[in-house]
Order: C-alpha cells, then structure tokens, then sequence
C-alpha cells in the first residue's frame, strides 16, 4: 500500500487517537519539547474510556493534567524525573518517582523492566518517502516507539526536521493526528553577577579543543557567554539549548578536533526557543542520538579533552553533591549528571574533567539565605554524585579541585567559595564533626 493511502487510513482526531489506550496500560510520553500536548490533553479529556492507566516521562514542559488530583482515579504517574509541574503527585502520594540513570532507560525498556504498552509522541510531517522525524527527542522516545504495543503521534508541523536516530517511516505509528502548534520554549534567564562569575571560573577551566556537556538554565547560558574567545569546541551533551547556537554561528564550536562523531554536535534532546529550534531544523551538522549512546559513559569515555558541567542543590564538606533531593523532599531528577560525571573520568586520555557548578546561596520562601555548601548533607538526603567522582566544584567564589584530595583538604577548599557569610559556621561545625568523628574511630 502507499504511504499517502496509509497516511489517509490512520489520521484522525485526536480524541479518536487515545481510545486505543487500554484499561491497565502503560503510556509513555516523549521527553520535554517532544511530548504530544494535544494529545496529553485528549487522553485526560477522554478518562472515562479506561483506567489504572500508569504514565511515565522524563521532563515535561507541559501542564502535566495527568498528575492532577482530579484525575487520580484513573492515572498512576511514574515519573523519571520531576519538575514543578509533577513534583505535587509525588509528594501527595499518588504519583511515584523512580530513580534511574538516563542512559540505562532505552535498555530498561527494551528488557520490559520498564514496560511500554503505548508511545506517544510529536513528529514532523512525514516526507516525499513517507519518513517523519521524532525532531527535538531521540533519548528514550526511540525504543519506546520499537517496544510499544501502539504507537500514538501528533504530527506537528513545528517540529524541525533533525538526523541521527529521529526518523520513522509513517507505517510505524498506528495512528495520528494533525497540528500546527508552537513547541513548549524556555526563554533564557538574565545573567547577574554570581552567574557571570561561575561562568568566569568555568570558563578558565576550558582549553581550546574541549568536547562539552552542558545542560540548561542561567548557570550554563553564563558558561557559554565566556566561551568567545575560545576555538575549536565540540559538543556530545544531553541536551542542547540556545546558548549553543550563537558560539556555533561565531565558528567557535565547529567539532573538528573531536575523537568521535567529528563535524558532529550531539544531543540526545533538545529543549530551548524557537531560536534553537530553527537552528537545528534540516541542519546536517546536528545529530540526535539515542540515550544509551550519547549518556553512556562508555562512549563519553571516548573524547579526548570532555569537559561536563552539571548543577546542584548543595554539596557537603566531604564533595557529595545532591542534585534531585532536599532532604526527603524529591525536586528533579538523577538525569544524566552521573552518566557524565563518570564517563569524563573514564576518559582514556587522561585529560577529562568533571565540573559541578552552584551559587554559593539560595533565598528561602520566607527570605532568608541558606548556604549550598552544608556541613553534611541533610538527613534523607540521597547523593546524586558520589564524593569521589567530582573533579571541580565551582561558585562565585572560586573554584575548589577535589581529585585525590583528602577530607581535610577538600573541606579546606570548599569553605574558601563559600559565601564569607558562612564561613566561620562552616570551619567551627566541620573541626567538631571531623575531631568527634576521630574520636569514635
């Protein structure tokens, strides 16, 4: 059969498109810019049809109706990542997080640890040959699309066209609707003094050549604005966003000194502004892949001079970094900060290095400032990065290097980019942890 007669049988509206979802299913959502939103919105609209229907994502930059209160009659939310928009049902208890690294998700799927009854997904308008492009998600949307009983699609005529492992042929998704909505955009944040001085002392840290990893947010938009000057960059990261795009235009990054995939940018996500995705729309130079590929430490571990920059919520004295937890309170996610972490150190060269970087404080809801840098890390708190793994830690203050360094240094390095405001707390409650914890041993 034609394509275009497939194309003709399986469109519908999207109301007709998730009454194939079944009582008991699994459903999965595409990541972040790539999740179905029209679709998302049916599915909750038509409730009544099924129930005890679990639902799984990433990150979601959408409202998330899945994870309302009214709706948990018929939705189980288990979710690999949280945000503002999900953390809610977790904490509420009727929603559950499940902590998994990004690169073990595509495996985790394929051997059913994670089942997939149904995808679903966004996707370009199919070309002359019927193939449609997944766009802004290879990472797990992929294999979701190969394990899935049914798959589901929005085709969207806003989603860019990119290569790597993003394209389908049409007769692969069982059943579609049409749109022409904007994707979710994440305007870059205002760079102030402290995010422009993290970015300085990273920055430093960078030679000519680097291959980078870098995620989203003010903190990485301030790294890439101190990058102009340098030369030859590559990029094998999670994710892209738009700070990438103006070094790529200024010829800063042009990938030609890195091991693998060189002339390559490669991502296995992308999530910014139109700015971005117009960029990489039919732009051979970017390539989405896999997430058991890009975050695989394996394969990181292949670039000479990688260079990962990840965020956190706080670091203790000891270099343990929390990223996804306030105490017992899940806030994000495990993502793909260790899969970078260790895939730098891993790296045969010998010259990768692993950048965590934070303010030095954080303003409470009621206005007063806490230092990131703790004592030790708060009862419940779950390490996302594990003291020995970390290279650098950077703040507005400097920078600490924690590779080889005993406690006593590393506690020594790490009170120095405190805030001044903290420091004497942090020096007093460190030598009477450190001598009474001498004292037991």
């Amino acid at each position: 059969m034609d394509w275009k007669e497939l194309y003709t049988q399986r469109c519908g509206s999207a109301d007709e498109v998730v009454r194939h979802i079944r009582d008991n299913d699994r459903v999965l959502l595409a990541n972040a810019a790539g999740e179905p939103a029209l679709l998302v919105d049916a599915m909750v609209r038509n409730k009544s049809c099924y129930q005890n229907v679990t639902v799984s994502q990433m990150a979601t930059l959408g409202p998330s109706p899945y994870c309302f209160p009214k709706n948990r009659d018929c939705f189980q939310p288990e979710l690999w990542f949280l945000s503002n928009r999900t953390r809610k049902c977790v904490e509420c208890g009727y929603g559950h997080f499940v902590p998994v690294h990004l690169h073990e998700v595509p495996e985790f799927i394929r051997s059913r640890v994670f089942r997939v009854d149904v995808m679903m997904l966004s996707v370009s308008p199919p070309d002359e040959n019927g193939y449609v492009s997944t766009g802004v998600s290879s990472d797990y949307t992929m294999q979701g699309v190969r394990s899935a009983r049914t798959v589901l699609a929005e085709i969207n005529d806003r989603i860019p066209v990119t290569y790597g492992d993003t394209r389908l042929h049409i007769s692969e998704i069982d059943t579609f609707m049409e749109s022409s909505r904007e994707l979710p955009e994440i305007p870059p944040s205002p760079i102030g003094e402290v995010e422009a001085a993290i970015g300085r002392h990273c920055a430093a840290l960078i030679q000519d050549g680097s291959t980078l990893q870098l995620g989203i947010g003010v903190i990485p938009d301030a790294i890439l604005s101190q990058l102009g000057e340098k030369k030859h960059l590559g990029i094998h990261s999670e994710m892209i966003s738009d700070g990438v795009v103006e070094l790529y235009q200024k010829g800063v990054i042009d990938n030609s000194r890195k091991t693998i995939d060189r002339g390559k940018s490669v991502a296995t996500f992308l999530m910014g502004t139109k700015k971005l995705y117009d960029f990489v729309n039919h732009n051979p130079d970017i390539e989405l892949r896999t997430a058991d590929y890009v975050n695989s430490p394996l394969v990181i571990a292949q670039h000479s001079q990688m260079v990962s920059i990840n965020s956190c919520i706080q670091v203790d004295l000891f270099g343990q970094v929390a990223a996804d937890m306030i105490g017992t309170t899940q806030f994000s996610g495990v993502g793909g900060q260790a899969d970078f972490v260790r895939g730098t150190r891993m790296a045969m060269d010998g010259k990768g290095i692993s950048i965590i970087a934070l303010s030095s404080t954080a303003a409470r809801k009621d206005g007063t400032v806490i230092s990131k840098i703790v004592p030790s890390l708060p009862a419940g708190t779950a390490v996302t990065t594990m003291r020995q793994d970390v290279d650098y830690i950077v703040t507005e203050y400097g920078v600490a290097y924690m590779r080889g360094k005993p406690i006593r240094e590393r506690a020594k390095a790490l009170i120095q980019i405190a805030h001044p405001s903290f420091r004497d707390s942090l020096q007093k409650q460190f030598t009477q942890k450190f001598h009474a914890d001498c004292k037991i041993g």
